[in-house]
């Protein structure tokens, strides 16, 4: 394994709780680059999970004597020292300033959840878990941290040092603290509407499986729904544009919709961890209207019909792919199987569309286009986070 390799290794150990598994991966790292101050800090955040902390502190001042004019690596290091010193505060205000620079380091958002949890402060602290969760796709951080010390009379372990009561140096600790995470009325309710989000793995294909479901059902006992929401090309030409919307959660039978909605419930709730909320719903929607735009150009006067969810969910499958292509490297030999597995089902997939009857496969391949150039624009990526 190269070094890179070997960091993801250790990241994605400490995302999954396994501080034994991170320290080997970090140790084999040093063997080949000892003097990188993030490879140390990797030693340092893994021998915490370990409970030795000796090393922990022996790690951290090898960082800071790696990067003497500070850094990244450095101040996360002093945040780890100031928490074996149990100067809470302290150490979270080094994390903040870490996330002003760098918010995409999954560990520091897990570091600041134990902080905030630390000095009382739950709630705030279970949406930096659930951050951090989102950031290491699904990691907990069981076991990274100390036990917290519960004080009996106050909840919670005040740190080292002593709290300031000034008002002014309130102000300024205040507005260290990230402008996401400030309580102000409109921010706070964002927060909180994306940490709900965050705790339903899932939640919007289930969403968009019930809206089929129900239209479908009310199709049934309401025939004219297909008259006014099918596309029909020939009608979009005479100004009924809604059809390109509509007539993706419109279906022809019970084979139709549950073979549709059956691919959306796999393949839709991978994306949705892999992309997020949002850029998953944007993929969709935007796939499916791609599609139908695609069908309308290629035929503007058809009177034939169309409906059906399946140019969405070929560009939701556009972005699986999309997705484990350009995080090959960081998946590693895992990365070169599922892309093996995704290529054989999207040529199945476009080889019985080609072949099947009464399947739009202009829709499918104009969605799949659709949402493969989509993610690849809003694609996460799995890089190591910070430069070597």
């Amino acid at each position: 394994m190269d070094l890179r390799s070997y960091i993801e290794r250790g990241k994605q150990a400490l995302a999954e709780g396994q501080g034994r598994e991170a320290a080997l991966a970090y140790a084999h790292a040093a063997q080949i680059e000892p003097n990188n101050p993030l490879i140390r800090l990797g030693l340092a955040e893994a021998n915490l999970a370990l409970g030795d902390y000796t090393v922990v502190r022996m790690a951290c001042q090898r960082v800071q004597e790696l990067q003497p004019n500070g850094g990244l690596e450095t101040m996360i290091a002093q945040a780890l020292l100031d928490l074996l010193d149990r100067r809470y505060d302290r150490a979270l205000q080094d994390v903040n300033d870490v996330i002003e620079q760098d918010p995409s380091i999954a560990y520091v958002h897990a570091l600041r959840s134990y902080l905030l949890r630390a000095t009382g402060q739950d709630y705030d602290a279970n949406l930096a878990r659930a951050r951090a969760a989102r950031l290491s796709y699904g990691g907990r951080f069981d076991n990274c941290f100390p036990e917290i010390e519960r004080d009996s009379v106050s909840g919670y372990t005040p740190s080292a040092h002593p709290p300031r009561s000034d008002q002014g140096t309130q102000r300024v600790e205040r507005e260290a603290i990230p402008t996401w995470s400030r309580a102000n009325g409109l921010q706070r309710q964002v927060i909180r509407t994306r940490f709900v989000l965050s705790q339903y793995s899932g939640l919007v294909t289930n969403i968009l499986i019930a809206i089929n479901v129900v239209v479908y059902l009310l199709s049934l006992v309401y025939a004219p729904l297909f008259s006014f929401g099918a596309q029909v090309n020939g009608y979009i030409s005479q100004g009924e544009y809604w059809r390109i919307f509509t007539a993706m959660f419109l279906h022809a039978n019970i084979l139709h919709i549950g073979l549709n909605m059956l691919s959306l419930f796999f393949i839709g709730r991978a994306v949705e961890q892999l992309f997020g909320t949002w850029r998953y719903l944007l993929i969709y929607l935007l796939s499916g209207i791609a599609g139908g735009l695609t069908y309308y150009f290629s035929s503007p006067a058809s009177m034939d019909p169309s409906i059906g969810a399946s140019g969405a969910i070929f560009g939701v499958f556009g972005a699986l792919g999309i997705f484990y292509i350009v995080n090959r490297r960081a998946l590693g030999s895992y990365g070169s199987a599922v892309i093996g597995q995704w290529v054989f089902w999207l040529v199945l997939n476009l080889a019985f569309g080609i072949y099947g009857n009464n399947i739009n496969i202009i829709d499918h391949i104009g969605g799949l286009v659709a949402g493969m150039v989509i993610s690849a624009l809003l694609i996460p990526r799995l890089g190591i986070g910070r430069k070597l």
